[in-house]
């Protein structure tokens, strides 16, 4: 049978992943890239199973994953979801960065919520994270979170090129909704003193907060992210709770003007097990 690509790592010299291994394949067929797809590394030594050709994970997921745990102590016990989880990338993410958390995503496409039960099975941390099927809007009987991420799609069906390809399509445009369902899914189930993390494009500042305000939601943090100095916001992530609370407004940019990632950026990749410097 062939086989995909499992991605060798790139590292500096004498760099050595944080965390925790991953269990591995185990001797499972199906914990073996398939043909069409590659076993890349995500955080620490954990790696994600993605397709070669289509939507995979991006700096999007990173800097959601690290502002959604940074102010979290790790041994805090705690429940977390992730909306429209996709392939699985922020769900592990956080769970890598919070070893005592129980994660669970919500997927309304099959491939891509089995993409995230593999890369669940091969990081070996099947007993507190998990995938279940269907559309975020009508998620039930799942309980309530501490914290609740989402990286909904970013633009609206009709104002641009959609993919021919199936699994494409719902990761950059707005075929189950928005980022206002992705916020009442995210308030529904939003435990006492928890929060919400959601990323969106600069372009949808005005319905985040048109969104925020209708749900009756407060605006904990907000984020700009720059992906070079000198060039525009690219997108941006708000920390949102349920009960009143101080504000502040942070910007993050990602590489300097001769295109090196900054400290600040560098910190992010640190905090989140990923080298600091490029091999």
């Amino acid at each position: 049978m062939t086989r995909g690509i499992i991605r060798e790592a790139r590292r500096p010299a004498g760099w050595i992943a944080p965390g925790p291994q991953p269990a591995g394949a185990q001797g499972r067929e199906e914990l073996e890239p398939a043909a069409d797809e590659d076993l890349c590394f995500l955080t620490g030594d954990w790696r994600v199973f993605q397709k070669l050709v289509g939507h995979r994970w991006s700096l999007d997921d990173l800097v959601t994953a690290w502002i959604a745990t940074r102010r979290i102590d790790p041994d805090r016990s705690l429940r977390a979801l992730d909306l429209g989880c996709g392939l699985g990338s922020v769900l592990l993410m956080v769970a890598w960065k919070l070893p005592r958390a129980d994660v669970v995503g919500i997927e309304a496409q099959a491939d891509r919520a089995e993409l995230g039960r593999r890369s669940i099975a091969y990081n070996g941390v099947s007993e507190r994270c998990r995938i279940s099927d269907g559309d975020l809007r009508e998620v039930t009987g799942l309980g309530v979170f501490d914290l609740v991420t989402g990286t909904p799609p970013y633009f609206p069906r009709g104002t641009g090129t959609e993919s021919a390809k199936p699994h494409a399509t719902p990761c950059r445009f707005e075929v189950r909704g928005g980022v206002e369902d992705y916020l009442e899914a995210a308030q529904r189930v939003l435990a006492p003193g928890g929060e919400i993390v959601v990323v969106t494009s600069a372009l949808e500042r005005d319905r985040v907060r048109f969104a925020t305000a209708e749900l009756g939601l407060h605006l904990r943090e907000h984020w700009d992210i720059v992906p070079r100095a000198g060039k525009d916001v690219l997108v941006m992530v708000d920390v949102l709770t349920a009960a009143p609370c101080e504000s502040s407004a942070h910007t993050l940019t990602v590489r300097d003007r001769a295109s090196a990632w900054t400290r600040e950026f560098q910190l992010v990749r640190a905090a989140m097990g990923l080298p600091t410097a490029p091999p």
